[in-house]
């Protein structure tokens, strides 16, 4: 096996492990007012939205097109490599950046806290093409358009849809006696648009680590962005990133549902429906025209609208204010992680230095994981009653899986 394919198998196999962490990163977009309604159990939750989400990464490519040509400014027209730019630096860039958007992903796991595993891996990618070609390796007309408007954008409107639909749903519900008739409706419309949700999140995010794994190939000459547009992905891309997003999401990111579920707002059925079907509604668009959304602003955007939207509720806008620093320093932290992998891997040379990068990745991932295990939190206890001076519930490392 040469350097460069020993090079390209590090690379997938780090894209696929981004994959598995976007994964039980991103179930409580999906998933968390359902398992906090009490609409569906846990372990029925992540295996649905696991199943989904597989079922939604063979939908679309339009995602993993805009990853492979508007991030990066790696490729002339004709698929060759720029000047300057070695095939070597070039896979180390793609490298580096990934293991900035697993280290974050990790780490706010660990923490509890939402941010976008989007802007994560694509923080990574900015950051180690900086480092690796200076500001002109981005093309920042892309970035812009296509990651941080949306960004600004989709947990706003997200939220407005999202206060409207509860408003409404409250409106027109109310002549309906019965609370207990009301709450069994609202909680088999939640299995529905959650469902949505799981399909929408595995048509957006799968595409992403798709279009790592294609930009990848593409140093190595091996695809085109015109052969993709024309043709797709090579299939065995989407059945493996399709694979490693539903695992991940079956194992449940259990810290970010709880948070989600249970830290900002005390949710009912009738602001869970609404919630979900806003960020349906908005990641389906999206992924249509080949925006990479992050599901995790959309998601926590509808949560607050639907405390907004219902009459009395409370938000508590101290847990949103800590989810809202996590996104805003999610981008620069990724892709500072990112430039100091690419600094560390060409300061050592060659194979040598992509080696110590994957050494540190996996050290540091064992190490959050052990790390995780000191406060477990599990499908047993995700929806214990939220205590606002904790951040998680205080379970022995005995009580199960960290995840």
């Amino acid at each position: 096996m040469t350097t460069e394919i020993l090079v390209l198998t590090l690379v997938v196999i780090t894209a696929l492990g981004f994959d598995f962490t976007n994964g039980f990163h991103d179930t409580g977009n999906a998933m968390a007012t359902s398992i906090a309604t009490g609409a569906l159990k846990p372990k029925t939750a992540v295996t649905l939205s696991a199943l989904l989400n597989l079922v939604g990464g063979f939908l679309s490519v339009e995602v993993a097109v805009t990853v492979t040509k508007d991030i990066l400014r790696l490729q002339a027209s004709d698929g060759s490599l720029l000047s300057g730019i070695s095939p070597s630096l070039a896979m180390t860039i793609v490298f580096a950046g990934l293991i900035g958007g697993i280290l974050w992903n990790l780490f706010t796991w660990l923490l509890g806290l939402p941010s976008s595993s989007s802007h994560a891996l694509f923080g990574g990618l900015v950051g180690a093409g900086i480092a690796g070609m200076g500001l002109e390796g981005v093309k920042w007309d892309g970035v812009t358009a296509k990651i941080l408007l949306p960004a600004v954008l989709s947990p706003l409107i997200a939220g407005c849809i999202a206060a409207l639909g509860t408003a409404l749903i409250y409106l027109l519900s109310r002549s309906v006696r019965s609370e207990r008739k009301k709450n069994s409706a609202f909680r088999w419309g939640q299995v529905g648009t959650a469902s949505l949700v799981s399909l929408a999140h595995g048509t957006g995010d799968a595409q992403k680590t798709m279009g790592v794994i294609a930009l990848a190939l593409m140093v190595q000459g091996d695809l085109t962005v015109d052969g993709i547009e024309q043709n797709g992905l090579p299939v065995w891309i989407i059945v493996s990133c399709a694979i490693a997003i539903a695992l991940g999401t079956y194992l449940g990111g259990w810290r970010i549902i709880r948070t989600l579920g249970k830290g900002l707002v005390d949710i009912e059925p009738a602001q869970g429906m609404a919630a979900q079907a806003s960020s349906a509604a908005i990641i389906l668009t999206s992924s249509h025209f080949g925006m990479a959304l992050s599901t995790t602003h959309v998601a926590t955007g509808s949560i607050i609208g639907s405390g907004v939207g219902k009459p009395q509720a409370q938000v508590r806008w101290g847990v949103a204010a800590r989810m809202v620093t996590a996104w805003l320093i999610t981008l620069p932290s990724a892709g500072l992680i990112g430039a100091l992998c690419l600094f560390v891997s060409r300061l050592i040379g060659g194979l040598a230095g992509d080696l110590v990068i994957f050494g540190v990745l996996v050290a540091l991932s064992v190490y959050m994981y052990q790390r995780s295990r000191r406060q477990a939190v599990t499908a047993h206890n995700v929806n214990r009653d939220w205590d606002d001076n904790e951040a998680e519930p205080p379970v022995p490392a005995s009580a199960g899986a960290a995840h």
